[in-house]
């Protein structure tokens, strides 16, 4: 009798620690599935935000491009109106070097501060994904642990 109390006592206390696991791991896959949750609306958060960056930056540098293209369209223009005006071959000759110079020139500075402008911009559109990824990474890290 003793024997067989002893096994209903081991099978209850073996049922009771495998509800007790069954419920513990239930517990730890619903936090797990929080936690997707969380890290998906995290991630398009930064996706959203990384898009508005861009298209602040694309906004001021098509208002950048438009402002250039006025400027280098204005420049030629009186540039022409110069070289029409001059007496010599000599002084034509001059005066068109000194144009297309001057215009290779701002192409040159325009094409740097572009190129800086696009540098920046992805720097800033990818902080927040790459701010993103490096949470998750962590995150990641403490769910194995």
């Amino acid at each position: 009798m003793a024997a067989k109390k002893s096994a209903q006592t081991a099978a209850k206390d073996f049922a009771a620690d495998a509800q007790k696991t069954l419920n513990d791991q239930a517990e730890k896959i619903g936090e797990g599935f929080e936690q997707a949750k969380t890290i998906g609306q995290e991630a398009l958060d930064a996706m959203v935000e990384s898009s508005q960056i861009v298209v602040k930056a694309a906004e001021s540098l098509n208002s950048d491009i438009a402002a250039y293209s006025k400027k280098s369209f204005d420049d030629t223009l009186k540039a022409a109106t110069e070289i029409a005006q001059s007496k010599t071959v000599q002084e034509m000759i001059e005066k068109q070097t000194a144009f297309a110079s001057a215009a290779f020139e701002g192409f040159a500075a325009q094409a740097m501060k572009f190129g800086e402008s696009f540098s920046n911009v992805a720097q800033k559109a990818g902080a927040p994904l790459n701010a993103q990824m490096t949470a998750v990474a962590e995150k990641m890290k403490n769910l194995a642990h």
